[in-house]
């Protein structure tokens, strides 16, 4: 299992700082990542938030190449409908080119109304638009001239320059949380990026196998939010503020899209105190909050349930204060990591 941490650069007004300070201080922060051994950074993606939530990824994970020499940079997710595909096409490649091979490119079809309202397009177009998309991308990737005839590109005898530097393409993933989004991306031979949920891993292992391919060649990452301490009060006071702020945020957003299946049950916000008491080793994509061996236990019960390749961990929790999220770091590294490394 690889481990990673999901990035979304959130800059919230209630602990807000100047963006060159925090994007500088996370962009050092990142190098600190590098060195204490995890696998990748995860960047993902918002528009118009007014948590200052991530808009331009690939500009991002340009940046991050330069600062590093090993760690993987990839996407979790870019909202593929929202950008044009040549343009991810050639500025992917940069990144990979940048960082010698190291890019991996996870899309999604986006959710949030306000953001398909400003782009101007109807949301029911964003399965068809996905779908197309990347049938460019991997066209500009693979072929020397590549020609296309869609409903929203009409290509002839484009030629992609720069190429890759991964062969023959960098890695491709979707995102995806409902299972016809998660069947989709087995249908079209791409890594999975899920939401925590063990059905979502069955689900695309069985679409794999249903279109003949081995689920043994595919990646499947999963996103948990994580924080270690000392002791579990402690990892608590620390991000339960945070936390809680987190699932106010998002809930809203969710049940306004209608897409939250999974959190269909969850009628209400769980208050800090709820949320301190729900168990970490639970199935499913409950936060791990506590020890190194509350996480211990509830990762390894969690990869005994479900195959996860990837897992990309929310530690940077909205306003949680760098210096928190350091040590969180380098408790997990010196004491979680070797668990599974062995």
């Amino acid at each position: 299992m690889k481990f990673g941490l999901l990035m979304p650069f959130w800059n919230p007004a209630r602990w807000e700082q100047p963006f060159p300070e925090l994007y500088q201080n996370l962009l050092d922060q990142i190098v600190r990542v590098e060195e204490l051994g995890y696998d990748n950074i995860w960047l993902t993606e918002h528009h118009f938030d007014d948590d200052g939530w991530s808009p331009a990824l690939l500009p991002l994970a340009a940046g991050i190449a330069t600062r590093t020499t090993r760690i993987r940079i990839g996407t979790f997710i870019l909202i593929l409908p929202f950008q044009h595909a040549l343009r991810v096409a050639e500025d992917a490649v940069t990144a990979d080119i940048l960082s010698n091979g190291r890019f991996d490119l996870g899309v999604g079809k986006g959710y949030r109304n306000k953001e398909f309202n400003a782009f101007g397009f109807p949301r029911e177009q964003r399965d068809a638009r996905l779908e197309e998309d990347l049938a460019v991308i991997q066209g500009l990737w693979t072929n020397d001239s590549f020609s296309f005839d869609g409903d929203y590109y009409q290509l002839t005898d484009v030629r992609l320059t720069p190429r890759p530097v991964q062969q023959p393409h960098p890695p491709i993933w979707i995102g995806a949380r409902g299972k016809k989004a998660v069947q989709r991306a087995a249908r079209m031979g791409f890594h999975l990026m899920g939401t925590g949920e063990v059905a979502q891993q069955r689900a695309y292992d069985d679409e794999l196998e249903r279109n003949g391919r081995n689920p043994k060649d595919y990646y499947l990452a999963q996103l948990r939010w994580v924080y270690v301490a000392e002791s579990r009060d402690k990892a608590w006071d620390i991000v339960g503020e945070h936390m809680h702020y987190l699932f106010s945020s998002a809930f809203p957003l969710l049940k306004e899209a209608g897409d939250l299946r999974a959190d269909r049950a969850m009628e209400r916000v769980p208050s800090i105190e709820e949320l301190r008491n729900i168990d970490p080793t639970i199935p499913g994509g409950a936060p791990i909050v506590g020890t190194p061996d509350d996480c211990i236990q509830a990762l390894q019960r969690y990869q005994d349930e479900t195959r996860v390749t990837h897992l990309a961990m929310g530690m940077h929790l909205p306003g949680l204060t760098l210096d928190k999220v350091t040590e969180c770091l380098e408790l997990f590294a010196r004491e979680v990591m070797p668990h599974f490394r062995s």
